[in-house]
């Protein structure tokens, strides 16, 4: 009986939290890169969330975020290496030709993000992804060898 006295005693014991949440700690503007005192973990396990505070550190903010508030995935995002406005080099590049030319930027992106780019010589509007170099590549996706 005594057995069982301590069962019940542990179920009713209060758990620790299986999962965690990122929330902000201060109101943070978009386009802010968050630091280890912007951000603190809560006990709450909240779907569409980062769950450690390694994630999102060195990150942008890309909306406003609020405190105590789940940091969710789409609000923040690599820093920006373009800005608006910003001439940077196009590159297109298949098999052995690579194209490079300058463009102007009409966003702003970190690395990997899509980013709309005029061609200045041509006028033209194309779409690429940022590179860590900060230049805009417009490459058809590489396909394997067979």
């Amino acid at each position: 009986m005594r057995t069982l006295g301590l069962f019940f005693l542990l179920l009713l014991a209060p758990l620790p939290a299986l999962a965690q949440t990122v929330v902000a700690t201060r109101t943070i503007r978009p386009q802010t890169i968050l630091t280890a005192a912007d951000v603190k973990l809560i006990d709450q396990g909240i779907a569409g969330t980062y769950v450690t505070p390694d994630e999102v550190i060195g990150m942008e903010a890309r909306v406003a975020l609020y405190p105590g508030r789940p940091i969710r995935i789409d609000d923040i995002g690599p820093p920006a290496l373009v800005e608006r406005n910003q001439i940077v080099t196009l590159i297109y590049a298949a098999g052995g030709l690579t194209i490079a030319t300058d463009a102007r930027a009409l966003g702003r992106g970190g690395v990997g993000d899509r980013l709309r780019v005029m061609n200045l010589s041509s006028r033209s509007t194309v779409t690429g992804w940022v590179q860590p170099d900060g230049s805009v590549s417009v490459s058809p996706p590489s396909l394997p060898v067979r």
